[in-house]
């Protein structure tokens, strides 16, 4: 997986069943795996964000490519499981698929993920602070969970709220919540 190899996909946005959906396992390890990694990553970069689920870009099946910036070499996990969770962090998050909208989201500081690499053999990453948020956010994608689902009663709805206003085109949000216009402000988004 390579940085400028992919094509760029759309990136499903909130409303989007497959968002919703649970989605099933990999099982077919090969050179179109492959290539669909590097569309995910090149769509990640573009966005621009450090984590992408495939069904952010309509398919339900359990993977996703991350790159945390932080040196270490771009990635992806297929059939991914989260273990060994533990301390707590809280710091805004936000979503390629709700562009734009942040709130303070309560995560685990560090995290195990195990799953499969790109061949079918077994692979482990462990993670904490944004890493271990990265891990989160997008084995909740594969999940069906988006993160304002992981939002205080009161919080979901304000961000609920926001997102209704956006949709009826209204140009600042009128209540308490943070968003902004200005995606490349937040290269940080999750998936």
């Amino acid at each position: 997986m390579t940085k400028g190899r992919g094509t760029v996909i759309p990136i499903r946005l909130f409303g989007d069943p497959v968002l919703r959906t649970p989605s099933r396992d990999v099982e077919t390890f090969d050179d179109l795996l492959t290539k669909l990694c590097d569309d995910m990553l090149e769509t990640m970069y573009q966005a621009p964000g450090v984590g992408l689920a495939a069904p952010q870009i309509g398919l339900a099946i359990r993977l996703f490519v991350f790159d945390a910036g932080d040196g270490s070499a771009p990635n992806a996990v297929a059939n991914p499981v989260l273990s060994n969770m533990e301390g707590t962090q809280e710091d805004e998050e936000g979503c390629l698929s709700i562009p734009n909208l942040y709130f303070p989201t309560e995560r685990a500081h560090f995290v195990r993920v195990t799953g499969q690499d790109l061949k079918g053999k077994p692979i482990t990453f462990e993670g904490e602070g944004l890493v271990a948020r990265i891990f989160q956010h997008e084995t909740d994608h594969v999940n069906g969970t988006l993160f304002i689902e992981r939002l205080a009663p009161e919080e979901r709805r304000k961000a609920m709220a926001l997102i209704r206003e956006r949709e009826l085109g209204w140009r600042e949000g009128r209540i308490a919540g943070r968003w902004t216009d200005q995606p490349a402000e937040r290269p940080e988004r999750s998936g």
